[in-house]
C-alpha cells in the first residue's frame, strides 16, 4: 500500500506525532507509525493544521483572465495553504445562473490545486433590482450555499429581506458587501484626519455599520443566515457583538490588511494601498485584533483582489481597489495574532479553516486530523520568514501591499485529498480529475 507518512508534525501545534495518509483519509496517527511503502514527509518543526478555507476570493474568471484565472488563483491558494475557496460572483458575465457557477466550479476541478466553491450573484448582473436564480444556482452541479453581491451592497431592504427568506429553504447565507452606497460617492479612502490632510474624498464608517445594524435585524427578523464581508471598523465590531447577544444567525469577516496596515498609507498616493471598503486607523486595526481573538468577528478572509498592471500602476483616482492575499494570509495572521498571543494555533484553526468550511457548507474540509477524516491538510513552518517579492508570486497581477516586507511563517505542504499540491514549498502537479 502506498500514501504519505508525515512524521513528526505538531498537530494544533501540539506534541509531535506521526501521521499516515491513505485513499485520501488520514488512516493513522501516532507515534513511530511504520508507513510501509508510503511516501515520508519529514515535518519535524512543523505544525499541522486542517487546509485553510477562504469564504472570500477573487479569480475573475471569466472575464478578466489578464488579472488572475481560476487556475491560477488556485494555486496561489494552495500555495498559502488553503484547500478550498470562495469564489466571489463579480466576473463577467456575472456568476449570477446555474451555468456560469457550473463553469468556474469546473475550472477549479480541472486546475486540481484546491476545490474551487463558486458564489453565486445576490441579484441580476449585481445591479441590486432582480433576485438572481438562486435556486437553480443552488441545486446546480456547483451546489452554490453562498450568495453575494461583493463590489456591490444589495442597499434595497426589501430586496435583501426577500433574498434572506429564499436562502433560508436550502440553509444558504447572504454575504453582504456593507457599504451604503449614497455614502461613499465618490470616496477614496478612510474618511479622518489623513483624508482630511490629503484632500480625498472620505469613505465613512458609518458607511460600513449602518448597513451591518440594518442587516442583522433583517436576519433576526427572518431567522436567516447573514455572513458580513471585509469588517473593517470599530463601531462594526460592537454591532456584530449585539447581533450575537441576540443569538441572531450573523457571522462576519476580517481581511488581513485590515488587521496590519492602515490610512496613513494612501499618504505615498501609490494605489496597492486603495481598496474597498478602504484601510482604516490604527484604533480599528486594534478592534478588529480584539474581535477576532474574542470570536465576535468569525473568520479571516483574503479578499484577494488581484488587478491588471494598468488597473493598478496608474493614479490613485483612476486605480481600481482591491490587493492580492492568498500566498500572504497566514503568515499576516502569525505576525499581528499568533506572535502577540492573542490566538494559539488552534485558534487559527478555527478562524481559517473550521469555521470558514461551516459557513460555506464545505463538509470534506475544516476537519482537524484523525483517522477516517478526510486528509485536507497543511504543513507551516512556524519559525521561517520570507521575504514577500510581488514578482515571485503565482499569477500575472502583482498587486501586493506588502511586496519588501518580511513575514513569519511559511507554508511547507499543503495535501488535497491525501495528495500534495505543495511540497517542500513548491507547487506540484495537483489533484487532475
Amino acid at each position: 500500500m502506498s500514501g504519505w507518512l508525515i512524521k513528526g508534525a505538531s498537530l494544533l501545534g501540539a506534541e509531535p506525532v506521526d501521521v499516515l495518509i491513505r485513499d485520501g483519509h488520514i488512516a493513522e496517527i501516532g507515534d513511530r507509525l511504520d508507513g510501509g511503502s508510503a511516501s515520508v514527509v519529514d515535518a519535524d518543526g512543523l505544525v499541522m493544521l486542517p487546509g485553510l478555507v477562504d469564504v472570500h476570493t477573487h479569480l475573475r474568471e471569466p472575464g478578466r483572465e489578464d488579472a488572475e484565472t481560476v487556475a491560477s488563483g488556485s494555486a496561489a491558494a494552495a500555495l498559502g495553504g488553503f484547500t478550498a475557496v470562495c469564489a466571489m460572483a463579480n466576473t463577467d458575465p456575472v456568476a449570477d445562473t446555474a451555468g456560469v457557477v457550473e463553469q468556474v466550479w469546473s475550472l477549479g476541478r480541472d486546475a486540481g490545486y484546491v476545490d474551487v466553491q463558486p458564489i453565486g450573484a445576490v441579484t441580476v448582473g449585481l445591479a441590486g433590482e432582480q433576485l438572481a436564480e438562486l435556486g437553480a444556482m443552488a441545486t446546480s452541479a456547483a451546489k452554490v450555499r453562498m450568495f453575494s453581491d461583493d463590489g456591490h451592497c444589495v442597499s434595497d431592504s426589501r430586496l435583501m429581506r426577500r433574498a434572506l427568506e429564499y436562502v433560508k429553504a436550502f440553509d444558504g447565507v447572504i454575504a453582504q458587501h456593507a457599504e451604503d452606497p449614497k455614502l461613499t460617492v465618490g470616496a477614496q479612502m478612510h474618511e479622518g484626519v489623513v483624508s482630511a490632510k490629503l484632500g480625498l474624498a472620505g469613505w465613512p464608517a458609518v458607511a460600513e455599520e449602518a448597513i451591518i445594524a440594518r442587516d442583522a435585524l433583517l436576519a433576526g427578523h427572518v431567522g436567516s443566515r447573514l455572513h458580513v464581508c471585509h469588517v473593517s471598523t470599530a463601531g462594526s465590531v460592537e454591532i456584530l457583538r449585539w447581533a450575537k447577544r441576540n443569538n441572531w444567525r450573523v457571522t462576519a469577516e476580517v481581511c488581513p490588511h485590515h488587521l496590519l496596515l492602515t490610512d496613513e498609507l494612501a499618504a505615498t498616493y501609490d494605489p496597492v494601498y486603495k481598496v474597498n471598503p478602504p484601510l482604516r486607523t490604527a484604533a480599528d486595526v486594534e478592534a478588529l485584533r480584539r474581535g477576532l481573538a474574542e470570536g465576535v468577528i468569525d473568520v479571516v478572509a483574503t479578499d484577494h483582489a488581484p488587478h491588471a498592471l494598468e488597473d493598478k500602476e496608474c493614479e490613485w483616482g483612476a486605480a481600481r481597489p482591491g490587493m492580492m492575499g492568498l500566498q500572504t494570509a497566514l503568515s499576516i495572521v502569525v505576525e499581528t495574532m499568533v506572535r502577540s498571543g492573542a490566538l494559539d494555533w488552534d485558534g487559527v484553526a478555527e478562524r481559517m479553516s473550521r469555521k470558514p468550511a461551516r459557513i460555506a457548507g464545505l463538509s470534506d474540509h475544516g476537519l482537524d486530523p484523525a483517522p477516517g477524516v478526510v486528509a485536507n491538510v497543511t504543513l507551516i513552518d512556524p519559525e521561517a520568514r520570507w521575504t514577500v517579492d510581488g514578482a515571485k508570486l503565482a499569477g500575472p497581477s502583482r498587486n501586493t501591499p506588502y511586496a519588501g516586507m518580511t513575514l513569519p511563517g511559511m507554508v511547507r505542504a499543503t495535501f488535497l485529498r491525501g495528495e500534495p499540491t505543495v511540497l517542500d514549498g513548491m507547487l506540484t502537479e495537483g489533484l487532475k480529475r
